[in-house]
């Protein structure tokens, strides 16, 4: 599924079939890396629901898509620069496609407001860090088997180093007057979310 949309999407852009099947490969290699167990392709799947759901409000779907791919196709756990990276991979890949220049810078800004989730004033952007977030919101079976997976990914980290960060993080959230920026969203996931970020800093104490 992912790969049709994808081709789909870089198809509108390009006739050169190599370069877009290349494309893809690069996006399906990155997300498949073995140190990933949470920023996987299923998390990209997870995440084109949430979008799907509210396709009907998103202006600039094309460029939301972009940055949907994109978002985390560097991810280095114990990196600072994964989005600053990201975007600037996107912006190379969407410069070799043609896509116009204001939409590239659009979709590099999508991309870097991920490393803080801070509401944006460009309603696509808000759309997009819900949806990256979603499973905050999800039964608590399933955002278990997240947080499980996020520790995977820190495994070079002792407990008492990881919880400490992790705590930090996730009370961040708990003091946003709201995790998420769009009605949609809040909606859904919001009270879900506070519950779930709640019992999994009971655990970490």
């Amino acid at each position: 599924m992912l790969t049709d949309i994808f081709l789909q999407l870089v198809k509108k852009y390009t006739n050169d079939h190599e370069l877009a099947n290349n494309l893809w490969l690069e996006i399906f290699t990155k997300y498949s890396e073995p140190k990933r167990h949470y920023h996987t392709i299923d998390h990209l799947k997870n995440m084109l629901r949430d979008l799907n759901e509210v396709k009907d409000k998103i202006e600039d779907w094309d460029t939301i898509l972009f940055a949907f791919f994109y978002h985390d196709i560097i991810y280095k756990a114990y990196s600072n620069s994964n989005e600053s990276e990201s975007a600037k991979l996107a912006m190379q890949r969407l410069s070799d496609l043609g896509y116009p220049a204001p939409k590239i810078a659009k979709c590099a800004n999508m991309i870097l407001v991920t490393k803080h989730h801070t509401l944006s004033d460009d309603d696509d952007t808000n759309y997009l860090l819900d949806a990256d977030l979603a499973i905050f919101g999800q039964p608590t079976e399933e955002y278990q088997k997240y947080s499980e997976q996020i520790r995977e990914e820190y495994t070079l980290y002792a407990d008492f180093m990881y919880n400490s960060g992790r705590k930090k993080a996730l009370q961040n959230f708990l003091q946003m007057e709201a995790i998420f920026k769009t009605d949609h969203f809040r909606k859904n996931y919001e009270n879900q979310s506070r519950m779930n970020i709640s019992n999994e800093l009971d655990g970490l104490n």
